[in-house]
Order: structure tokens, then C-alpha cells, then sequence
């Protein structure tokens, strides 16, 4: 009976474990969902025909937070081998240096007292089909310390890696548009951004003619730094170009000033720019005001301070420069840096009941202030009243996405249009992004040499612009919601390093010694029972 029963469990186990062999089960049980892969980015795998050869660039001696980063980056590319073909490499240190990447120097305190330095390379190179794509895993956020950095470069792992493997397979180049016409920025002005881009999408330039349609075909249309007012049939083309479906970029200043007055004379007079697209932008639920916000929290620029001709240049807050806050929420600005502007302007959400979702992406700090126009802006002027910046987190860029409904929804066409369609009163789902100054997007140069977007060369620093104009184009023309999965976020379970090294021996103690004694006390206790349950 005994044998039977033993030959029933074993063919038992043998029924389970034999389909096991051919199958994986896996159940995330943490409260993040950290290991559960999303749907769009298991979509993108599942389509993959090919292998993928994955090269892990972050190798030799790691301290614990690198270390955290290298495994969670290989448990995501296992996790990715579950639903294709995953060729996971570790390469020798001089295949790493032919890749010319920049390393990150990691400045340590030993025990002694002593500083060390050790080179890691935080990167990722992924190669499907003959195509090679580096994928940097570390985000440095200059406002965060460490730790924090390395919690947001795991929570961006997921979306870094399919973003970079939906690049390899990507067979049709989506195309964006830069509009011209109108005094925008030109291609000089928005070179590094334009370079930047230009990694995701085809990019033309070009005015808009009288053509309803002609911008149809591409995924998003940048307007950024208009100076001139936009005519009736600029504006019924763009809004028909939303009705259809279109995504929009606006990078728009609320005020006209002189930067080469400013820089030759100290000073320039600052007038409303009125652009002609007031009754466009309150249609769409934003109203762009035209005045100057300041901010104590802002970019710090030489002034010669020196008195009897004697130059003396000091670092004074130049607060109609903000650098400015960013959402933590949307997946466009989370665990971006602050974005330097310059003469930046306020927005306002209007139509509440326009069924409209309206997202802030950037903002002011908590002591703003807002300065009404016409007026002028002086250098000289570097006195702070601190009692005067009493506003709070002013609007300076807002996502909107719905259906929008047509500014000529009850009004004729202008003349001069040419359209073989009907015009369209309610767009379909889609969304835009509303700057309140362009600022953001000019880059500097350095002897010939473009600048990257939201460098400060005074201070040395660069700052958000770059990510922030980049996923904002990304957010717009995403249609698989991989985008999204920038929004994931994991809790930061930080050690108190005080009280650990404070109390280490009696962790030690408590962490080695105290299981030994409870096995000791159990050894002991069953050791009574058997004496006593056997003993005559």
C-alpha cells in the first residue's frame, strides 16, 4: 500500500513538472509591479523576427548603488527574453573603449578617509538586424542626490530599452515640420534640438501656403518663436491641420523686447506681442498673458560691479531668467531637470467645461512674481524685494489633449483658401503643448560649435531643455503609449546611513548571532521533547 501510494506522488510530480519544462510561470508579488512588463512594450518584443544582442557596458568593480543598477538592468533584459530571442553579452574592457563613450567618474569616501575614483561606463548597446543602438541607463538630475538618481534611472529602465529597440525596428520615418513665416527661430537658432530630433524623425522646414491639408502628413508641427502676427489663413490651416487629427508644438513669447539692446545698453523696453492667435489659443482652453514673470528662482549672470573704471564682475540673480519647475507626474518632464528660459510669460486654463484635459508641465517656483507690459527691464536694476514675489507656481507650459472643437466651427473660411474637403467643426483625439515663451528652445555657440539647448556656459551647467523638448515631440507623436512607461515610479527605500554606522556592531550581532541562538533554542527544545517523550 505503501509503495503504491509512493508511485502515485512520483508520477504526480512527474505530471507537473514535465509541461513546467516547456513553460514559465512568473508572479510579480511586489507592490510596484517593478518585474511586470507593460503592454505596449510586450507588444514591441513579440514583434521582433530576429534575435536581439544585448551588451551590458556596466562591468567591473561597481559600489552597491551601480551595482543595483547593473542587476536590475539584466533582470529587465531577461524579463525581455521571456517573449523573444535575448542574446545577453558582457564584452571585455577594450571592446568598450572602441565604442568612444564618455564614462561617469564615481567619487567615493572609504573607511580611511580617503577619496576614490573608479570609471564606469552606465550604458547599454543593443544590436537587432545589423542596427546598433547605445542606451544610456543613468539619469543625473543635478537637484537629486545619488540615490535618487539611481531609483529614477531604474524606473526609466523599461521605456530607455524598448525605446531604443522600437528605433532598430522601425521601418517608416515619421516626418515633423518646423513652421517658418513668421519670424520663428531659424534652423541656426534651434540647431541642437533640431540634431536631436532628427535621431526619431524626418524634419523639413517651410511656410504655409493656402492649401488646407498640406501638413497632413506630418506627425507634429513645431512653432517656435514667432514674431509676426499669424494671418486668418495661417490660422485656419493650422486648425484644420488639428481637426484632422494633428499634433502641435507651441513655443510662443507673450512680450516683444530687444536682446541686442539689452546686451549693448543695459536695458530694453518690453511691449505685449500680439501674434494674431489670441482667439485660436482661448478656443483651444489656454489664454497666453502677456507679461514677465520673475522668479528668485533663477540663472545668475556676470554684472561689472567695479566702480572708477574698474571692472569687477560678479554673479547677480537675473530673475526674469526662471529656472523652472517640472512635473513630476506627466511622463514628459518626470525626472527631468529645472529648464532654463528667459523673458518667459504666464498661461491660464480657460473653458472648464470643455471636456478638455489640461496638464501643467512646467511652472514657476513658490516665490514668482509678475510683471505687467509695457514697461522696461533694466540691468541695473538688481534689487530684490522679496516681499514682492508672493506668487506661486505660475504656468509656463501645459499639455492639452481631447477633442478639440474649430475656431471656424460657426465661421466662413478666409479668402484665398483652397480645400477640396469640407471644413471639419470637432478634431479628433489628439493633443498640444503650450509654451509661454521660446526661450527654450534657442541654443548658444561657441566657436562654431552649437551649444546644447539649456546650457549656461557663466555657470557651466546644463539644464532640462534638451529632455523636455524632446519627449514633449515624443509625447505628441506617440501612438503605442510607450512614452507613458516614463511615468513609472518606484518608492525610494533608503538605509540612514548615520544610524547604520552608528549601530553597526549591534546590527552585526542581531543579524549573525541572534538566528544562531534561535536555532540553538529550537535544537534544544525538540531535543527535550524526544528525551522526554522517550525516556522509560
Amino acid at each position: 500500500m505503501r509503495i503504491r501510494s509512493l508511485m502515485m506522488v512520483l508520477i504526480l510530480l512527474l505530471a507537473v513538472n514535465i509541461p513546467l519544462q516547456w513553460s514559465t510561470l512568473r508572479w510579480d508579488l511586489t507592490q510596484d509591479q517593478r518585474y511586470t512588463l507593460s503592454a505596449p512594450t510586450r507588444q514591441l518584443i513579440q514583434s521582433l523576427d530576429q534575435p536581439l544582442t544585448a551588451e551590458v557596458l556596466l562591468t567591473g568593480k561597481l559600489n552597491s548603488g551601480f551595482s543595483r543598477l547593473r542587476k536590475a538592468s539584466i533582470e529587465m533584459l531577461e524579463e525581455l527574453g521571456h517573449d523573444c530571442k535575448v542574446n545577453i553579452v558582457y564584452p571585455d574592457p577594450e571592446k568598450i573603449d572602441s565604442y568612444r563613450l564618455t564614462p561617469t567618474l564615481i567619487h567615493e569616501r572609504s573607511q580611511n578617509g580617503q577619496t576614490i575614483q573608479t570609471q564606469v561606463y552606465p550604458y547599454l548597446r543593443l544590436s537587432y538586424a545589423g542596427r546598433h543602438r547605445i542606451v544610456s541607463l543613468l539619469q543625473n538630475n543635478r537637484g537629486k542626490s545619488g540615490e535618487e538618481n539611481l531609483n529614477s534611472s531604474i524606473e526609466n529602465l523599461e521605456y530607455a530599452i524598448a525605446e531604443a529597440i522600437g528605433s532598430l525596428t522601425q521601418e517608416k520615418v515619421e516626418k515633423i515640420a518646423f513652421l517658418e513665416g513668421h519670424g520663428e527661430w531659424n534652423e541656426h537658432d534651434v540647431w541642437d534640438m533640431s540634431q536631436q530630433l532628427a535621431h526619431y524623425f524626418q524634419i523639413d522646414r517651410g511656410e504655409l501656403g493656402n492649401e488646407v491639408g498640406i501638413l497632413d502628413h506630418y506627425k507634429v508641427v513645431i512653432i517656435a518663436g514667432p514674431q509676426r502676427p499669424f494671418s486668418d489663413r495661417d490660422k485656419y490651416i493650422l486648425d484644420q491641420y488639428l481637426m484632422q487629427g494633428g499634433r502641435l508644438l507651441w513655443l510662443v513669447d507673450g512680450v516683444r523686447f530687444s536682446s541686442e539692446m539689452l546686451s549693448d545698453e543695459g536695458k530694453t523696453p518690453v511691449i505685449p506681442l500680439d501674434l494674431n492667435l489670441t482667439d485660436l489659443w482661448f478656443r483651444y482652453g489656454v489664454r497666453l498673458n502677456p507679461v514677465l514673470i520673475q522668479d528668485l528662482q533663477c540663472l545668475r549672470i556676470p554684472v561689472d560691479m567695479g566702480q572708477n573704471g574698474q571692472e569687477n564682475y560678479q554673479p547677480i540673480p537675473w530673475t526674469y531668467a526662471p529656472l523652472l519647475l517640472t512635473s513630476q507626474v506627466s511622463p514628459i518632464t518626470r525626472n527631468v531637470m529645472q529648464v532654463r528660459s528667459e523673458m518667459m510669460s504666464a498661461l491660464d486654463m480657460v473653458g472648464g467645461e470643455d471636456g478638455l484635459s489640461k496638464e501643467i508641465l512646467l511652472a514657476t517656483s513658490s516665490a514668482s512674481r509678475i510683471t505687467g507690459t509695457p514697461g522696461e527691464v533694466d540691468l541695473s536694476d538688481i534689487h530684490i524685494q522679496q516681499d514682492e514675489y508672493h506668487y506661486q507656481f505660475l504656468p509656463a507650459a501645459m499639455l492639452v489633449e481631447g477633442s478639440f472643437t474649430s475656431l471656424y466651427a460657426h465661421l466662413m473660411a478666409p479668402q484665398g483658401i483652397v480645400s477640396s474637403q469640407p471644413a471639419l467643426r470637432q478634431s479628433k483625439e489628439t493633443r498640444q503643448i503650450f509654451v509661454a515663451g521660446s526661450s527654450i528652445a534657442r541654443n548658444d555657440w561657441s566657436q562654431g560649435h552649437a551649444l546644447p539647448v539649456g546650457y549656461d556656459r557663466y555657470t557651466q551647467t546644463q539644464f532640462g531643455n534638451r529632455d523636455f523638448l524632446i519627449h514633449a515631440v515624443l509625447y505628441l507623436s506617440d501612438e503605442s503609449g510607450l512614452i507613458a512607461l516614463r511615468a513609472k515610479s518606484f518608492p525610494l527605500r533608503l538605509i540612514n546611513d548615520q544610524r547604520s554606522h552608528q549601530y553597526r556592531l549591534s546590527i552585526q550581532i542581531i543579524s549573525i548571532a541572534l538566528p544562531l541562538i534561535l536555532l540553538a533554542m529550537i535544537g534544544l527544545i525538540q531535543w527535550g521533547i524526544r528525551k522526554k517523550k522517550y525516556t522509560l
